[in-house]
């Protein structure tokens, strides 16, 4: 059984940085696709960034030039480096992963951005 766990989040003041990091378990298959979603309270879930095969990545267009993706596909790992954190990106993070038609989610771990 697949599973996905998310570490490094917490509470930051605006301007600062969090590393977010995601390990899965179970898979010892190389995920065609893994990164991050969010969702704040009352909003719908939401592409962070992602990472496919062939290294390509995609950003939301709120946290392009200040968050970085990056996997390690040897170890089923992707990471995500927020830089200049904005009180908008609060929220709770999920890490993801997919391979054929199997879609797998972390339990989301909390980002909190003060003013």
């Amino acid at each position: 059984q697949v599973q996905l766990v998310e570490s490094g989040g917490g509470l930051v003041q605006a301007g600062g940085s969090l590393r977010l990091s995601c390990g899965a378990s179970g898979s010892i298959f190389m995920f065609t696709t893994m990164g991050w979603y969010r969702q704040a309270p009352g909003k719908q879930r939401e592409m962070v960034a992602i990472s496919t095969g062939g290294g390509r990545t995609n950003y939301a267009d709120s946290v392009k030039g200040r968050f970085t993706i990056s996997r390690d596909n040897a170890k089923n790992t992707v990471d995500l480096q927020m830089d200049s954190l904005k009180p908008e990106d609060t929220s709770v993070y999920y890490c993801y992963a997919a391979r054929l038609s199997s879609n797998y989610w972390g339990q989301g771990i909390q980002v909190t951005v003060s003013s």
